[in-house]
């Protein structure tokens, strides 16, 4: 895959670390979406693990819960979903890539 990072490569099969410019070439988030900072100990088609540098300054940390802040799950999960992503772009290439889904109403406050 070509990218404008560097990646240490331990061997053919294994990736020591991809930094965040090589995460935002494999997948579309964004900051406040990109939930992962860099994976690490990456083996192609088996495992990889994600790193969020966490600071109590995260907006989440505001309301849940006051005076003791804690990651919402959801938002774990969705830093393991993107390391999956990162994970099946470095193992297939950047054509793996899945499209967007169609959604067929936009999610909005009130709506029923």
């Amino acid at each position: 895959m070509d990218s404008p990072a560097t990646e240490v490569v331990a061997s053919d099969n294994t990736i020591d670390v991809v930094d965040i410019a090589r995460i935002m070439h494999a997948i579309p988030h964004r900051y406040p979406f990109l939930l992962i900072d860099r994976v690490v100990d990456v083996v192609r088609n088996r495992s990889a693990v994600g790193i969020k540098n966490v600071s109590v300054n995260e907006s989440f940390f505001a309301g849940h819960f006051p005076n003791h802040p804690v990651m919402p799950g959801v938002l774990i999960i969705e830093s393991m979903a993107q390391t999956a992503a990162v994970l099946v772009v470095e193992t297939l290439g950047p054509d793996a890539a899945a499209q967007a889904p169609a959604l067929r109403e936009p999610a909005i406050p009130m709506a029923r």
